[in-house]
């Protein structure tokens, strides 16, 4: 019985023992092929979304008023400078007017002169005119004589001599008298040319006085002065072009800011829209702005088109500054409770899926290089952005969910529509134990929007 029992006993533990080792050694296998690839994963989650333009630009007056001369001379006085509040009208500086009032001078002198000339012809014109009722009286006389004495011919009581001496006469006033009448007119011709050497002179005499007003600046508005360009003794020329004497800002409670904006930005923004930015002088502070233009002439730089935007900005406490470079963020889309997905997981494709593109591209946009990251288009009117996310299955492999996207600020994106829940873990990374080593690639169409 024993010896039996012994016989039956032995093979039983070896396979027992063979079945623990092989289940064992399986199990094992099973762990380790199982566990080599695993996922990082993120929630979908509702909240708020902004998305931005970003630029540069610089802080400048919205009115800026450069002061120059129109005269040439050497600065005589300055009453003006740098931070000075100025009002219009007042007097800022002073050319030395000496030269100009020499020649105020000198016009008036020729304007007497040509009144007098005036005057002078306006006589010979009444002399003239004595003349010709004189003549006139002598034409009478000599032709009453000249009739008497053909009377008298042919009566033959004088000679012949006296008749013609009688024509004579008569034709010799008549002359007269055409000569008187010509130079009435003569005289007539001079008083026109007087006067208008009269007008002359008077023209040169107020360009005289108007180039010695020139000769004192004034501040042509209410403002700051930001800028002097002269010095006490220096020689300015207007011969060419009027130099700048001041720079004056009208109100420096109101400036703007000339920002840069690229070409690929420019279509998403719209006047009114609200915009934030810094400077580097008070880099905890957010200054806030609104576009108020967008400016359509191009300024190309190295290649790249960039297009002016100016953003009205409030500053009453004066810490804006002329010429500060400000960062600004333009608001161009804003969401708020909205489903959103992070964009690691729209760029994300498991290492086991080949050759299939896990973001489809937006109708007539992304085929043009439009970046899912950041783009912050929204699908209305322009086609609909698509993307794919991908989750674990119960077997815990994964699975593609097609979703469309909205706006987006470059982490996250909005989920328009597509079987996706809030809270639902989506795979942003893959792991391998073996590699120890990050997996997992982006779309050809998606990738490189980081």
């Amino acid at each position: 019985m024993d010896s039996r029992k012994k016989k039956y006993l032995l093979p039983i533990v070896i396979l027992f023992i063979v079945l623990l080792v092989g289940g064992f050694i399986l199990y094992r296998w099973k762990g380790q092929s199982g566990s080599n690839q695993k996922f990082r994963t993120t929630k979908v989650e509702r909240g708020d979304i902004s998305t931005t333009v970003t630029a540069t630009g610089t802080i400048n007056p919205v009115i800026t008023v450069l002061v120059g001369s129109q005269v040439s001379g050497t600065i005589k006085a300055l009453y003006a400078d740098f931070n000075s509040r100025v009002k219009e009208g007042q007097v800022i500086t002073q050319i030395d007017p000496a030269l100009f009032e020499a020649q105020v001078d000198q016009a008036r002198a020729n304007v007497l002169n040509a009144q007098a000339n005036l005057l002078n012809a306006q006589a010979n014109l009444k002399s003239s005119q004595a003349n010709l009722e004189k003549a006139e009286v002598a034409v009478l006389d000599t032709k009453r004589t000249l009739d008497r004495n053909q009377e008298l011919m042919e009566r033959k009581v004088i000679a012949q001599a006296a008749l013609d001496t009688a024509q004579t006469n008569y034709e010799s006033a008549v002359a007269q008298r055409d000569l008187t009448k010509a130079q009435i007119e003569s005289a007539k011709s001079q008083i026109e040319s007087a006067k208008a050497q009269t007008e002359q002179t008077k023209a040169a005499l107020k360009l005289a006085e108007t180039n010695l007003r020139y000769t004192t600046i004034r501040s042509p508005v209410n403002g700051i002065v930001i800028s002097r360009n002269v010095d006490v003794g220096q020689t300015v020329a207007a011969s060419l072009q009027a130099p700048t004497l001041f720079t004056i800002a009208k109100d420096l409670t109101q400036m703007q800011v000339d920002a840069n904006v690229s070409e690929a930005d420019i279509g998403r923004l719209a006047v009114g829209q609200a915009s934030t930015f810094t400077v580097d002088a008070y880099p905890e502070r957010t200054f806030l702005g609104k576009i108020s233009e967008i400016r359509n002439a191009p300024m190309t730089i190295q290649n790249v088109v960039t297009y002016d935007v100016v953003i009205q900005v409030d500053n009453k406490d004066l810490k804006l500054k002329p010429g500060m470079t400000a960062n600004v963020s333009i608001l161009v889309a804003h969401k708020e409770g909205i489903l959103k997905v992070s964009n690691a997981a729209l760029r994300f494709r498991p290492e086991s899926v080949k050759g299939g593109e896990v973001g489809e591209k937006r109708k007539g946009e992304l085929s043009k290089g439009q970046p899912l990251s950041g783009s912050g288009k929204s699908s209305q009117g322009e086609g609909k952005l698509t993307g794919r996310v991908w989750v674990l299955s119960p077997e815990g492999k994964p699975k593609a969910v097609s979703i469309v996207i909205g706006i987006s600020n470059g982490t996250f994106s909005e989920v328009v529509s597509g079987d996706l829940k809030e809270g639902a873990e989506v795979i942003v990374e893959e792991t391998s134990k073996k590699s120890g080593s990050q997996s997992g690639t982006a779309s050809p169409s998606l990738r490189g929007f980081r």
